[in-house]
């Protein structure tokens, strides 16, 4: 009688043990997004009683192959629609899921005491331009935008020699508000946070827009709140926060 009492307490316990697991989020989301969603996460745990979000910033790339090496993540967030493409070619995310919730514009930034004068991407030519923090193209949207807006110009090769690549956005963030660089390729909502030590000198052209996608993992332990999550991102609430830090609609 006494195991037949200590295995059905056993099977309370469990039963209370189990959902608060399942209320449980990770979200990968691009650096740029780290502000907006720290505070979109705070908003979604207050509204869903026991849900718990937490956050995983690093380049979409990055991200990507962290998921696709079996890291548990719930909802992938992209800087650049080329990276949730991959996602959705290998099969990480459930493309029904996949929606476009902000767009943003990358400009060229450079330290708020800054002598230069930079009015357009061929004044990255001058002598007194000497480093330029520009992300990984490679591995990073910020630099993959800032690549092909150099390419058109026919400026990549030109300037190749004063490039200092960085590992995602908010590191070439942090050079220029050092002063570690001349100049950075950065997104306008970055260079908005660090505006006492940072400032736009130009907007920058892009050939493709700027847009952010979200989706639902494939292998998502709790897909119904991840659903959730991305429904509050893209309601008035999720977007009122996103156009708070800078972020425009798609």
């Amino acid at each position: 009688m006494l195991r037949v009492k200590i295995i059905c307490v056993a099977f309370c316990l469990l039963a209370v043990a189990v959902p608060a697991a399942a209320e449980e989020l990770l979200v990968s989301a691009a650096a740029s997004l780290t502000n907006a969603f720290k505070e979109i996460g705070a908003e979604f745990e207050r509204t869903h009683s026991g849900a718990k979000v937490a956050f995983n910033f690093a380049a979409s790339d990055v991200l990507l192959r962290q998921i696709a090496e079996g890291a548990p993540v719930d909802i992938f967030a992209s800087a650049d629609q080329e990276a949730m493409d991959r996602a959705d070619q290998e099969r990480i995310i459930d493309s029904s899921t996949r929606r476009n919730f902000a767009a943003n514009r990358l400009v060229l930034a450079v330290p708020t005491d800054s002598l230069l004068t930079l009015g357009s991407l061929e004044d990255l030519k001058a002598r007194a331009v000497k480093r330029i923090a520009i992300s990984q193209p490679g591995t990073v949207p910020v630099g993959r935008y800032a690549k092909a807006a150099l390419d058109k110009s026919k400026l990549w090769d030109r300037l190749a020699s004063k490039f200092i690549y960085t590992q995602n956005v908010r590191q070439s963030l942090d050079y220029l508000a050092r002063g570690e660089v001349d100049a950075g390729f950065v997104y306008s909502t970055d260079a908005a946070i660090m505006g006492d030590k940072v400032r736009i000198a130009f907007e920058v052209a892009t050939p493709q827009p700027v847009l952010y996608p979200m989706a639902v993992v494939q292998r998502s332990k709790n897909p119904k709140l991840a659903r959730e999550f991305v429904d509050m991102v893209c309601s008035p609430t999720g977007q009122a926060v996103l156009q708070k830090f800078g972020f425009a609609r798609p």
